[in-house]
């Protein structure tokens, strides 16, 4: 009789995809609630160290994966972000300058006054800048929302993202060096990775619409050909130290720029992008150790309502100069909640870059986990308060999302 647990093992993941999916479909149906909250769930229980169905997470083919599935949406966000909105209004950038940089000195606080070492609340600090593309891109597809609010989470998504990935290897850079005399060295090493996965992202913006133009048939091809150019870019920058984020990010916005139609039947990439969507989530959550989780709970909860504030108060402040009103200006800023996968990402290639820093940020387990549940339910009521949400009925039309 042959040995079963080979067997199991093999069948662990796609047996994991398979609950994760049903969870998120009868959950979703049962309680109005975004199926991805439960995808989280499910990955959290199925978890080599909750369940042990899973196995334990490392730098295999599941992770390259959840790093193409990331790519793909963050290609989608790069692609919705119009740069001449914000330079016709530049407020909008200000205030994610504003809400970031309040963000980071706000939980760089709180955690050194809960005992941590200055590394580890920088660490933290750099994270909690950031905001999810995953989960917001979801939602936004999911509740087929559009207005003020939604676009301006949208950009400001992205501006997280790209000062999060600086700041956070700008901070593993002073952590390998060990001296404050390295800062400037750490400082221009991220700037110089931040350059580079930008330029790779930028080159494929350029040459795949080109190349798509060449074959005659853009609108027809254009899913598998964005689809395919993405999990070569994740490679390449996996291969040579750059970041596939910033990069895909880069590929989506230049090739929005090059003027090529990206039809709505493509968002978010059709069963691919859905099928890479539940990997993505059930991987995040299957990360993530109780023991951790438990042991940063109090700081967690303090850095997900310090967070929470910051953002609010960082872009209510700029809301009128921006052109909305006070009550958008706060929802945007609530929209920016969602933390969970970004996180997990980056604390993974650190991990497998030889930078073991998961044992030190046991708080950040914490608040991915509350966010990786919380998150998606925040900025679903975020855009259905703001009346942008097409599955909630409206009183009032959304304003045009680029108005000023």
């Amino acid at each position: 009789m042959p040995d079963l647990l080979p067997i199991l093992t093999s069948l662990a993941w796609p047996l994991a995809l398979a609950i994760a999916w049903l969870a998120g479909e009868f959950g979703q149906r049962w309680t109005g609630l975004p199926r991805i909250s439960f995808y989280g769930l499910v990955g959290f229980a199925l978890a080599y160290s909750q369940a042990g169905v899973l196995p334990l997470p490392d730098a295999g083919p599941v992770a390259l994966l959840a790093d193409i599935a990331f790519g793909l949406i963050l290609f989608e966000l790069g692609y919705r972000i119009n740069l001449r909105w914000l330079r016709i209004n530049p407020w909008i950038g200000a205030a994610g300058l504003a809400e970031a940089l309040l963000t980071f000195v706000a939980v760089y606080l709180v955690a050194i006054a809960f005992g941590t070492t200055q590394l580890v609340a920088l660490m933290m600090a750099a994270l909690s800048m950031g905001t999810s593309p995953a989960t917001v891109v979801r939602i936004i597809n999911e509740q087929r929302s559009s207005g003020q609010v939604t676009e301006r989470v949208l950009h400001l998504t992205a501006l997280n993202c790209v000062l999060a990935v600086f700041a956070f290897n700008a901070v593993i850079g002073f952590w390998i060096f060990h001296t404050y005399d390295d800062v400037a060295d750490a400082i221009w090493q991220s700037l110089v990775m931040l350059a580079g996965s930008a330029l790779v992202g930028a080159v494929f913006g350029v040459a795949v619409p080109a190349l798509l133009r060449a074959i005659g048939h853009p609108r027809q091809d254009a899913t598998v050909a964005f689809a395919l150019a993405v999990v070569l870019l994740v490679a390449i920058c996996d291969a040579g130290a750059l970041s596939p984020y910033v990069a895909a990010l880069a590929f989506g916005l230049t090739a929005r720029h090059r003027r090529l139609a990206f039809s709505q039947a493509q968002r978010n990439f059709g069963a691919l992008g859905e099928l890479l969507t539940v990997l993505l989530f059930v991987y995040a959550a299957s990360t993530l150790n109780w023991e951790q989780i438990a042991v940063g709970s109090a700081l967690a909860v303090s850095v997900v309502l310090v967070r929470l504030v910051t953002k609010l108060l960082g872009v209510t402040a700029f809301a009128h100069l921006s052109g909305v009103s006070w009550r958008k200006g706060a929802l945007t800023g609530i929209g920016l909640a969602p933390l969970s996968v970004f996180v997990i990402l980056l604390i993974e290639h650190a991990r497998h870059a030889g930078v073991h820093v998961v044992e030190e940020l046991r708080a950040m387990a914490a608040v991915t986990m509350l966010l990786e549940v919380f998150g998606p339910v925040i900025i679903q009521r975020a855009l259905v308060w703001a009346r942008e949400s097409a599955t909630e009925s409206a009183t009032e039309a959304p304003e045009h999302p680029h108005a000023t």
